[in-house]
């Protein structure tokens, strides 16, 4: 992927979606965790040649999109605060769907789906066991009981998490392609 302007717009409209769908999305449970970020990050390991600059774009469409909700906050605009303790802890796991386009490549139907599948289960796997892990009050029992309970909670996260990728990974490899000047496709190649 080579930046240019045209690539610099792209990644800005990424950062915009973000935004507006934390905006829209966030604050209502039943559509909370649909989200272009985990697509975004897959998209980003599919695309960048550069490893180390595979990570950059996730990690800005994240960043901006919850300082903008944190400013919102701020003024008394958003319910919820864009920066929280604990955060970071998401931001490294929206990488591991980075490193799932690395190892996808998205320039087959079948790696596009095992990666749009893989990558927002590795994430709800993994960010429940934390939440699970973390927990210091009796919301969730320290045993398997109380594990499959904190999933089991996690569900509808996963439910719109996998909505998510299906709508914006399409749209964000036609438009990437469109950009590019490829043929409207859905992959990479």
């Amino acid at each position: 992927m080579k930046f240019n302007g045209r690539m610099l717009v792209f990644t800005i409209a990424l950062i915009a979606l973000a935004t507006a769908c934390k905006f829209f999305f966030g604050p209502d449970l039943d559509w909370s965790g649909f989200s272009p970020v985990i697509a975004i990050a897959l998209f980003a390991g599919f695309i960048i040649k550069h490893k180390d600059m595979s990570f950059i774009m996730p990690l800005l469409a994240l960043f901006i999109s919850d300082a903008i909700i944190h400013l919102l906050y701020k003024t008394g605009n958003f319910e919820y605060a864009g920066f929280y303790g604990g955060q970071w802890k998401n931001y490294l796991l929206i990488l591991s769907a980075t490193l799932l386009g690395w190892i996808f490549k998205g320039n087959s139907y079948i790696g596009l789906v095992a990666g749009g599948i893989i990558a927002p289960t590795v994430y709800f796997l993994l960010s429940n066991f934390m939440v699970w892990q973390a927990t210091t009050e009796a919301v969730y029992a320290k045993s398997f009981n109380g594990l499959m309970t904190c999933y089991e909670a996690g569900l509808p996260f996963y439910r719109n998490s996998l909505a998510a990728m299906l709508v914006f990974l399409p749209l964000i490899l036609l438009s990437y392609n469109y950009v590019t000047g490829k043929k409207a496709v859905l992959t990479t190649a």
